[in-house]
């Protein structure tokens, strides 16, 4: 891979790459510093990577990288978690995307990732596989369980009223 490709893959998938990574950690910091570790590693092996590789390349590394700080994050305890809840207020509206992102929130991780993959980035369930290093039957029972959560979870009257 020359600059010139290189300087196309930033300009063509960095925006899909950080969307990915934010509806994960919610945190837009955290998600543009993984989106840059995972152009400085591609530079790095820009080499060894091929052009029409790059998408795939750029996921993999970002979806590694943001299971790394996610373990790290498990191990240490902020105060920030230990809040006092507020008093609940009962409002009824229905705003069907916040809680189709709550739902996508309460998903185990790698559900969670999967189903982004495959339904906000488009990718298919080999490509799911090979970035995330799961077998495509894997892949595909992980995507079921995530909508089956989903469809229980919206489908709940008193959540969406």
């Amino acid at each position: 891979m020359n600059v010139k490709e290189y300087n196309q893959s930033v300009d063509l998938y960095s925006d899909n790459v950080f969307r990915f990574i934010l509806k994960n950690i919610k945190d837009e910091e955290r998600a543009r510093d993984i989106v840059q570790d995972s152009y400085e590693k591609l530079w790095r092996n820009a080499g060894n990577v091929s052009f029409d590789k790059v998408k795939s390349y750029l996921f993999t590394t970002a979806y590694h990288t943001m299971i790394d700080i996610l373990r790290k994050d498990k191990r240490q305890t902020y105060i920030a978690d230990y809040q006092i809840p507020e008093d609940v207020h009962d409002t009824q509206y229905s705003d069907l995307a916040e809680i189709l992102n709550i739902a996508v929130g309460q998903l185990p991780e790698i559900q969670r990732t999967v189903v982004l993959l495959r339904d906000y980035e488009g990718y298919s369930y080999q490509e799911i596989g090979d970035i995330t290093k799961l077998s495509e039957a894997q892949v595909k029972v992980y995507i079921y369980r995530a909508r089956v959560f989903l469809k229980n979870y919206i489908g709940k009257m008193e959540v969406v009223v």
